[in-house]
């Protein structure tokens, strides 16, 4: 007897939450990053944990844009200047001419890319509410390269589907 009231109990709890969460205002879409002056979003599916900047080995004889490996919770990953891998500045930064704010994003487990992505600094979560979708630019762009959104403030954000990013053959063509 007591069971069935324990289940009954947990069925309403549960019921609860349920309606309380379908209320409640809507949750981040995406992680927002500032990268070379420019506004970046990242669909939060496709983000992994972040890291300060610190601790990449760089490995030679590989493309400018890629800083090195580093060691993150216990795995080797590669770590890419997202910067300068899209074209935003003309050389990557040295690891002691990051900022103070800069950090690393890792991908997404899932994608199956065992990497990290420098960027300048992190500006948070940002949700569908929060932005307005731009008019695409004409002319061709990346698999990677989503939408434009506009923020309350008029900045823009020009959305990046990391785990495309990872499949891209020139962003897995490291060597130099």
């Amino acid at each position: 007897m007591a069971k069935r009231e324990a289940l009954r109990e947990l069925q309403s709890r549960l019921a609860a939450r349920l309606q309380a969460a379908m209320t409640e205002l809507p949750s981040a879409s995406w992680l927002a990053v500032q990268c070379a002056g420019r506004g970046l979003v990242f669909p939060l599916h496709t983000a992994g944990e972040i890291f300060t900047a610190a601790g990449v080995l760089p490995v030679p004889h590989t493309q400018p844009w890629f800083l090195g490996v580093a060691n993150l919770r216990g795995g080797l990953q590669g770590v890419v200047d997202l910067g300068s891998f899209l074209g935003l500045r003309s050389r990557a930064p040295t690891l002691e001419g990051v900022g103070e704010q800069a950090r690393l994003l890792a991908l997404n487990p899932a994608s199956g890319a065992h990497c990290a992505v420098l960027v300048d600094r992190l500006a948070g979560l940002l949700n569908a509410g929060q932005l307005t979708r731009l008019a695409d630019e004409a002319g061709p762009r990346p698999d990677f390269a989503g939408g434009r959104y506009q923020d309350e403030q008029g900045r823009v954000w020009q959305e990046i589907d990391l785990a495309a990013l990872a499949r891209q053959e020139q962003f897995l063509a490291i060597a130099a």
